[in-house]
């Protein structure tokens, strides 16, 4: 096992944090889609939410590989509303917040030269800047 700098870790832990908050995030508006009648968006607040579980399992992965136990314990509650545009108002933020996140860890990861790490936070971040400009071309 290789020993990593103590503020990677930091950096994937605050990364899965945000990733399981995001999950849980979609996963509240999805419910609540379905009890509006509104099958298509629950859809794609579900695939979303796979995506984001997606992500957190690569974070897991890589404090695993660290001997690290990963431990998402301060998960920021989900933002709902009464309508469509409010959901996609708040997956704007959480979408924005993780394209920042991502940024800052992988200027760290390069500023240490920590490759591994490196492509996984790029990796997150192209996925997570995708995700936004989705977002933002439903208009919504």
């Amino acid at each position: 096992m290789i020993r990593t700098d103590p503020r990677t870790l930091g950096w994937l832990n605050r990364a899965l944090n945000h990733e399981m908050s995001a999950v849980q995030q979609y996963m509240a508006q999805r419910v609540l889609a379905r009890l509006w009648g509104d099958a298509a968006l629950a859809e794609r607040l579900g695939a979303d939410a796979m995506e984001e579980l997606d992500h957190a399992e690569h974070l897991m992965r890589a404090l695993i590989e660290q001997g690290v136990t990963p431990s998402a314990g301060a998960l920021r509650p989900p933002r709902l509303g009464p309508d469509a545009d409010s959901f996609a108002h708040a997956n704007r933020q959480i979408e924005a917040d993780a394209v920042r996140l991502y940024r800052e860890a992988l200027a760290h990861a390069r500023q240490i030269r920590d490759q591994p790490h490196e492509a996984l936070f790029a990796d997150l971040l192209a996925a997570e800047m995708e995700h936004l400009a989705g977002i933002e071309e439903q208009g919504s």
